[in-house]
């Protein structure tokens, strides 16, 4: 589909995803190696939004799994829609009666019983869930395993045989093979180490939080309306806070929620009120906020602080403290 890595980084770009030429190279060579991805780095950094990017720069369905903390196969695989199955079974009541009327023993019913599994066991009945929607996709499809890392070793391991054969074996209906096999994005934000298994299974992608000019594009591009001065003094921030020895640090997505809402605000500058009004669009954490706030009134003094630096060198602080 793609002819270059170029084309790629241009592709991505074309759904508002500013691509590495790391990101380009693997999403290059996943395709054309139909291999899997593993996506790891901080939270927030745009792991899902490549997802669904390339879902969109490849035209192919997505199809997400999200995992959790005790997440099985039957609820990432498929289910039997067993009500359906038991409303089923008082509809034909009548013509199940007629079946085992005359059937001389209850050994005998069972086994004429049998004989019409195929009735309440197939296809009409089963509830594909994310893995087997992906498998039996009439079209191939982008699927993304989100957060695998959350998911227990056991669901891993039951993973890396869907990775490696692309099929799944239903009892009632035998082995179902891969229609196209999917182009595969698993991601993890490293909160456990994963499996070598898994690893060896995948190329991988590390991402990190962007540079000071790929932020600003990133800005730019989802926030045009937020003028070119505020939008490189909100990125300057946002590094400068990603410095310090915080809980958490402000993801990208939250650099994008914090453009939106400096230009809800009306906001032409970042002053020292509008800064401290919206610190928690930015930090998830009252002891970051704190934290972030001393910084400033370290700015306001002679002493140098990070959060008072001028990135581009012309001399001036910024007017944050103000």
């Amino acid at each position: 589909m793609f002819k270059d890595i170029g084309q790629v980084t241009q592709s991505l770009s074309q759904q508002q995803y500013i691509s590495t030429d790391d990101i380009s190279t693997v999403m290059f060579l996943a395709d054309k190696l139909e291999k899997p991805i593993l996506t790891e780095g901080p939270a927030g950094v745009g792991k899902t939004e490549l997802a669904k990017a390339w879902s969109k720069a490849t035209g192919r369905p997505l199809i997400r799994l999200q995992c959790y903390e005790g997440l099985d196969e039957g609820k990432a695989l498929y289910e039997w829609e067993y009500a359906k199955q038991m409303l089923y079974t008082q509809l034909l009541r009548d013509k199940l009666s007629q079946l085992l009327a005359d059937a001389p023993s209850l050994t005998e019913a069972a086994d004429r019983l049998g004989q019409e599994d195929n009735v309440f066991f197939s296809e009409r009945f089963l509830l594909a869930r994310p893995l087997l929607q992906a498998i039996t996709s009439p079209e191939p499809a982008v699927l993304l395993i989100d957060e695998i890392d959350r998911a227990d070793a056991e669901f891993e391991a039951f993973l890396l045989e869907i990775l490696s054969d692309f099929q799944v074996s239903v009892p009632e209906l035998g082995t179902i093979k891969a229609t196209h096999r999917p182009i595969v994005i698993l991601t993890s934000n490293n909160t456990r180490e994963l499996s070598e298994a898994l690893k060896r299974r995948c190329l991988y992608l590390f991402i990190d939080y962007p540079s000071h000019a790929a932020e600003l594009s990133i800005v730019r591009m989802r926030v045009p309306e937020l003028n070119a001065r505020l939008a490189e003094q909100a990125v300057d921030l946002v590094q400068s806070l990603r410095q310090m020895d915080l809980k958490k640090n402000p993801s990208v997505s939250e650099t994008l929620d914090w453009a939106k809402a400096l230009v809800m605000l009306n906001a032409d500058q970042l002053d020292r009120h509008t800064l401290e009004t919206t610190l928690t669009v930015l930090l998830k954490h009252e002891s970051d906020v704190q934290k972030a706030k001393r910084a400033m009134q370290a700015g306001s003094s002679s002493k140098p602080h990070p959060l008072d630096r001028d990135r581009r060198g012309n001399g001036g602080g910024r007017n944050w403290q103000n």
